[in-house]
């Protein structure tokens, strides 16, 4: 294999990398008081409406998962510059289907990505020739089972349900991944993907400042974002009416013990849901405080976090409809599943 060695001239981004960054966390500890001025002082909506409370949600969560794709991409992308598929190979690929899920479902648990870092991971490991069913189980894994949700189970319920609910998500994503790598869904992968993992194998070893490497990470993220702005505002708009009209009174009275039915339908409800685990919290709490079964509240808490509607969107970038509905068929299944066999055990 011939290597070739270049050094790219550099570009002066380092202050300008640090002025972002500083920016980038100046508008994360603003936008929800904002979002709050300009919903009730500014607009003078009322603080209990399903309006306000819409309109609340859509002008928070729009910059939120704005900052948080533009903020993870552009880390992520940063990070993969470090880890060509050279390195990620041996970790993944090459172990087989079942302990290559394994692997990847474990990896997923200390990985600190979200649905937002779909697109990028799923790409970087493609080139780095990571079977199908190996990658899904990681970004089954990285989503649903975190440390901010094993924190909160710890603390509400216990060790044992927490170490029960690490086990039942890494399960989902290990047999999703199973699943999706049997059913050999390749070809319902974006041609440009394939083309991407196709490259020719000859190395070419670019001596890269960080300021390429910033520069390169940053151009990256703007057309993604660019791509993906008019989905995530259709997702979030969805997301928007279900949080001002559907509120937790409503959950609860679905998701009642006397309702056979009540953890599929909380699981449907929690879709356009989108939130990471932290932003479960408050819901989680509420929904408990209302009498909802444990199974139904962590089934609801993980298909807001593993399933949501923007996360669809972002990986239909990458994947064709028959791949996406499988993924999705796979996760709710084995959501749904942990909601009832949580149910049971908690009588």
């Amino acid at each position: 294999m011939t290597t070739l060695a270049l050094r790219r001239p550099t570009a002066p981004l380092p202050a300008v990398a640090g002025t972002a960054a500083a920016l980038w966390l100046v508008a994360w500890l603003v936008e929800a008081p904002a979002a709050d001025w300009l919903t009730f002082t500014v607009l003078g909506l009322g603080r209990d409406s399903h309006l306000g409370e819409a309109t609340a949600f859509f002008l928070e969560d729009l910059p939120k998962v704005l900052l948080l794709l533009t903020g993870i991409v552009t880390v992520v992308t940063l990070i993969r510059g470090f880890f060509p598929p050279e390195r990620i190979r041996p970790m993944l690929a090459g172990r087989g289907l079942v302990p290559g899920s394994f692997a990847a479902a474990g990896l997923g648990v200390v990985t600190p990505f979200c649905s937002c870092s779909a697109v990028p991971l799923f790409i970087g490991f493609v080139e780095a020739g990571v079977p199908l069913g190996v990658t899904f189980a990681f970004l089954i894994s990285s989503p649903m089972v975190n440390e901010v949700a094993l924190v909160m189970l710890w603390g509400l319920f216990g060790p044992g349900i927490a170490l029960a609910y690490m086990a039942a998500g890494l399960t989902v994503a290990i047999v999703g991944g199973l699943v999706i790598g049997r059913l050999r869904l390749e070809r319902y992968v974006e041609d440009y993907v394939w083309e991407l993992a196709g490259r020719p194998s000859t190395a070419i070893a670019v001596h890269l400042t960080w300021s390429d490497r910033l520069g390169d990470a940053w151009s990256y993220t703007r057309t993604l974002v660019r791509k993906l702005l008019p989905y995530l505002l259709i997702g979030i708009g969805l997301g928007a009416l279900i949080h001002g009209y559907a509120p937790t009174d409503l959950i609860a009275s679905i998701g009642g013990r006397s309702n056979p039915l009540a953890v599929p339908l909380v699981v449907l409800l929690a879709v356009p849901m989108y939130s990471n685990a932290a932003g479960t919290i408050p819901i989680v709490q509420a929904l408990l405080g209302k009498g909802l079964p444990l199974g139904t509240t962590l089934a609801f808490m993980m298909a807001v976090t593993a399933i949501s509607l923007p996360e669809f969107v972002i990986l239909r970038r990458v994947i064709k409809l028959p791949l996406l509905a499988v993924f999705i068929g796979v996760v709710s299944t084995g959501i749904v599943a942990i909601g009832f066999l949580f149910n049971a055990i908690t009588g």
